[in-house]
């Protein structure tokens, strides 16, 4: 609930100047200086962590294996374990029943979402001194469940969203509710490519099967897909619902994250179950039970980009749809001053 009014505000006839007292316009040095700083920070934090992301990445080509991803084969491995979720992503574009989204700002998704997935790995490595909380239990020890709930969901998914937050969000182009989901899906292509790189060069250097895990990660990538697109449906909602902005975006972080949470924590746990009480083998079971969840994952977004396409339709808001009207403004934007 916004604040009312000071008493002296209240009390007094407007003939009073009231600067400084209970209202404030930009007049002085000071004041203007006040103004410049506030405006540019928004900005400086952006390109702030943008940097620290490119950082990040060079970091992890110069120190890391990652540099391996220029060698054609493993480059050629983590292209092709990438597939599945590009794929999922150009599904959800073409599901967009408005405008279709611009290239460029799906391609700047992208990239920052590569670059910002090494803000996850620095994050998750101080979080993982939670799995020494780990005392067996059903195939999964405590330690790992609050590593998987209360870290790893919640930052990668925070992480992804940030991709699309810091741009395509910004712009006027971003002009309805399920161009999140758009963006999101995006995000979370950009995400997984550079997670199967990681994980592709570091089984490339230990020797381990390659072709294994590249078929694992193709596995795993539709769902990074899935989980941030659910979060960016929220953002999109969030961008054209000013009052209940920021409980709208934690909504979707907290479905996202929880789901994407799920997953890490089953994943390790269900197969081997479902091995033993059929006759499908471990890898079968592996493979199935991931299609399984992505698709049931997958259920659920695609329910609520169906109901928006249906409402659209039916209102017959293509016949009013204006790409070049400006969105409403939420409390995530600086208001424009006159």
């Amino acid at each position: 609930m916004p604040p009312g009014r000071d008493p002296v505000d209240r009390a007094s006839d407007n003939s009073r100047d009231l600067y400084d007292v209970t209202s404030w316009e930009p007049r002085t040095l000071v004041d203007r200086l006040a103004v410049g700083i506030y405006g540019s920070l928004r900005p400086i934090l952006r390109w702030v962590l943008i940097l620290l992301g490119v950082v990040i990445l060079a970091a992890l080509f110069a120190l890391g294996s990652l540099g391996a991803i220029l060698d054609p084969v493993v480059g050629a491995f983590v292209v092709l374990s990438a597939i599945p979720a590009l794929l999922l992503a150009a599904y959800f574009w073409r599901a967009d029943v408005t405008s279709g989204e611009p290239l460029d700002l799906l391609v700047v998704t992208f990239v920052l979402a590569v670059l910002f997935a090494g803000f996850a790995g620095v994050l998750n490595d101080f979080g993982s001194g939670l799995q020494a909380l780990d005392f067996g239990a059903f195939g999964v020890g405590l330690g790992s469940v609050l590593f998987f709930y209360l870290v790893v969901g919640p930052i990668e998914e925070t992480v992804k969203l940030l991709a699309v937050r810091l741009h395509a969000f910004r712009s006027s182009r971003f002009d309805s509710v399920v161009d999140g989901a758009v963006y999101g899906a995006v995000a979370g292509l950009g995400f997984a490519t550079i997670e199967n790189a990681l994980y592709i060069t570091r089984f490339m250097e230990a020797d381990g099967g390659v072709f294994s895990i590249a078929f694992v990660r193709a596995l795993a990538g539709p769902g990074h897909v899935v989980y941030s697109s659910i979060a960016g449906y929220y953002l999109g909602l969030a961008k054209f619902n000013r009052a209940d902005a920021g409980p709208i975006v934690v909504k979707g972080l907290l479905i996202a994250a929880f789901v994407h949470g799920t997953y890490n924590v089953t994943v390790g746990v269900v197969p081997p179950l479902i091995a033993n009480s059929t006759q499908l083998s471990l890898g079968a079971s592996f493979v199935g039970y991931i299609a399984f969840y992505v698709a049931a994952a997958g259920f659920y977004l695609y329910r609520k980009i169906g109901r928006y396409r249906s409402i659209y339709e039916s209102v017959g808001a293509g016949d009013t749809h204006d790409a070049d009207a400006p969105p409403e403004r939420t409390e995530f934007d600086s208001p424009p001053r006159e």
